[in-house]
């Protein structure tokens, strides 16, 4: 099978724990990720976020349905003024751990992966906006930050 890209959604950023989420979906059905899907996973959330530690309290998640059964949760949490915090939940594949094939049974996963040629693509938006919005500036501006989201489309083909 011949590689090609997903699509990318972009759905409004959640609160979740004391944190603001910002969201992107990965999937190659044009309806998008199954509510019943999305609802699982986002149950998992609270748990692969990191402790407050004076950063201010975001996170970015790529939500992705595979082409199987599988479903994957990453959660990219800002800790210490600029690095990433990584947490994964997974649903649906055995091969990682899970206990079936059923797509909304989450379990946390505890490999050190952080994402597959689908899944990457918002991480350098999200270190560009970051920068932009948290670092460079005299005074952070979170609600700029929370905005500034990767344009929906195809998870590749941006140049």
């Amino acid at each position: 099978m011949a590689f090609e890209e997903k699509l990318l959604t972009v759905p409004p950023p959640i609160e979740a724990a004391g944190r603001w989420i910002k969201r992107y979906h990965v999937t190659a059905d044009p309806a998008g990720i199954a509510p019943d899907v999305e609802e699982a996973a986002y149950a998992m959330l609270p748990g692969l976020l990191p402790e407050a530690d004076g950063t201010p309290p975001a996170t970015f998640v790529v939500l992705h349905r595979g082409g199987d059964d599988g479903a994957y949760l990453n959660a990219y949490s800002w800790v210490w003024d600029n690095v990433l915090h990584f947490g994964a939940a997974t649903a649906g594949q055995p091969v990682l751990g899970c206990p079936d094939r059923v797509p909304t049974h989450f379990i946390t996963l505890d490999r050190p992966w952080i994402g597959c040629v689908w899944e990457l693509p918002p991480i350098l938006h999200e270190r560009d906006a970051w920068a932009r919005h948290m670092l460079a500036p005299d005074a952070p501006d979170l609600d700029a930050y929370l905005a500034d989201r990767l344009p929906e489309g195809t998870t590749g083909d941006r140049s």
